[in-house]
């Protein structure tokens, strides 16, 4: 069956009244989510993971799914309105967004970042139903030596691509794999690293180590260090409609930023917050007037926000034909996958073909529940940021206890919970990254199986690591992940910089 045929059974999957109620669920969900902020969807996904343990796989992976795309909608609005970016994607819609707020045009904002990030989710998901079947086919060639180089790549990704220090990135990815190490091993049924604590044998739970370090960590930290000074909301003045002078400023950046975004999220490499610093490069140096730059020119809001969805639905790509997180969310969703005994790759296509397309098509329909959803009840989402922050961290704190007690009642894991959510506060407070924590306890026992099945084959010789083509080409590209993010940032972020000095002059 051809691509448009598997996404035309994919939508029927998607349109099941049950399925709709869970899409609309998780952009409503998420778009709440990305208009708080300091919470994201990454801490949302944990949060719910325990939550939807009993519930059908496909439903809640759609649900994780239009969170992730409603968080990255309703950033945006606290961008605008709160000059509050909830994550570092969101920073240049803050930049100039919050700039057209001041001067009384927040509603045009508002309605290009909805209709660009519309736009960019409609042909990024398409882009992501067309790029999938070749990316598995080529996938489905691989041998062991091969999985396990991909896992060195997934690595090295997690580590470059999230913080902006490789080497701590390093540090919670082996802090992570030893964590993979606890448990019996599989292959010669001796305890490893479990103390003698019967609890452990059976290894740690991925839902209470990805709600402890998300959840529970961003809580604790939010609670040491409270802001003390109280952020002013921008009123949204007069009507939230484009004129035709927008549509004309908005719709070439929505595609530019539409094909800056795509491919760069699905580079093992990329991210939202690279594609969206390139893309406000991008419309500086295309824009007639360059000078209303950081003073609110609307094409450093459409172009950044197209960008930003566009590479959200860009990262689904290396996450469902290869299992490749490259965002925190993705690394959260991977744990949502084999939660439901799932593993993200080429098989998944093969053996779950009815999920896998029902999910890549409920994303077209989250678009346009989100687009409805955004622009008539932007009164709602901003009520929500009155909401005080206790309150609002002390719910999340007892969801994520009741949760996991539900998923797992147990006092040890209980503590665990505890125990791994100091850990988060700890990693937060000196910059460490949390998510290639989860990512390691995930894919470690994967490369580990994988790394003695090659060796096996070769009776022990380790040439057989590189012998292959597709492992060489695989190492060299993990090598170019740890150099391209800096390089990215670098030049993204100094475009921005010297626009910053420029209006500041």
């Amino acid at each position: 069956m051809d691509t448009f045929g598997l996404l035309a059974n994919g939508l029927l999957v998607a349109l099941e009244p049950i399925n709709l109620l869970y899409a609309l669920i998780g952009v409503t969900i998420g778009t709440a989510v990305g208009v708080l902020p300091g919470i994201g969807p990454a801490l949302t996904v944990a949060l719910l993971l325990p939550v939807t343990y009993q519930l059908d796989p496909a439903g809640s992976l759609i649900m994780f799914a239009g969170i992730y795309y409603g968080g990255m909608y309703g950033g945006s609005t606290t961008s605008i309105l709160l000059n509050t970016p909830g994550e570092s994607a969101s920073i240049i819609t803050a930049l100039e967004g919050n700039k057209m707020a001041r001067k009384g045009r927040g509603g045009p904002a508002l309605a290009t970042a909805a209709i660009g990030s519309f736009i960019a989710g409609l042909l990024a998901t398409l882009g992501l139903a067309l790029i999938a079947p070749w990316v598995v086919e080529f996938a489905l060639s691989f041998g062991p030596a091969d999985y396990f180089a991909l896992m060195v790549l997934a690595f090295v990704t997690v580590s470059a691509a999230f913080g902006d220090s490789a080497l701590r990135g390093i540090t919670a990815l082996v802090l992570g794999l030893t964590l993979g190490l606890v448990g019996i091993d599989l292959q010669t049924g001796q305890a490893r690293l479990t103390f003698g604590i019967p609890d452990l044998l059976d290894g740690i739970e991925v839902t209470t180590l990805a709600v402890a370090l998300f959840a529970i960590g961003e809580t604790f930290k939010t609670a040491a260090s409270p802001d003390a000074v109280a952020d002013k909301v921008e009123a949204v003045k007069g009507s939230v409609w484009m004129s035709r002078e927008d549509w004309r400023r908005s719709w070439m950046p929505w595609l530019r930023g539409t094909a800056i975004g795509f491919p760069i999220g699905a580079m093992p490499a990329g991210g939202a917050d690279v594609s969206s610093f390139l893309s406000y490069s991008a419309e500086k140096s295309f824009a007639r007037h360059p000078e209303e730059f950081g003073e609110g020119a609307i094409e450093g809001v459409a172009g950044p926000e197209a960008a930003n969805n566009a590479s959200a639905a860009g990262t689904l790509v290396p996450l469902l034909t290869l299992g490749l997180p490259t965002t925190a969310t993705a690394a959260i969703m991977l744990a949502g996958f084999q939660q439901f005994g799932l593993q993200p790759g080429p098989l998944l296509f093969t053996n779950n073909p009815d999920l896998v397309w029902g999910l890549i098509a409920s994303l077209l329909v989250a678009n346009f529940m989100l687009l409805v959803l955004n622009l008539p009840l932007i009164g709602l989402w901003v009520r929500l940021l009155t909401i005080p922050k206790p309150w609002l961290y002390a719910g999340i704190l007892v969801f994520a206890t009741l949760g996991t007690i539900g998923a797992n009642p147990s006092i040890f894991e209980l503590g665990m919970l505890l125990a791994f959510g100091m850990l988060g506060y700890v990693m937060r407070r000196f910059g460490y990254p949390v998510a290639p924590v989860v990512v390691g306890l995930i894919l470690g026992p994967m490369a580990e199986q994988q790394l003695r099945r090659a060796l096996a084959i070769s009776q022990g010789d380790v040439q057989i690591l590189v012998s292959s083509p597709i492992a060489i080409t695989l190492y060299v590209v993990a090598i170019i992940a740890l150099v391209v993010p800096f390089l990215l940032r670098l030049r993204g972020r100094g475009s921005v910089l010297a626009q910053i000095a420029g209006d500041e002059d």
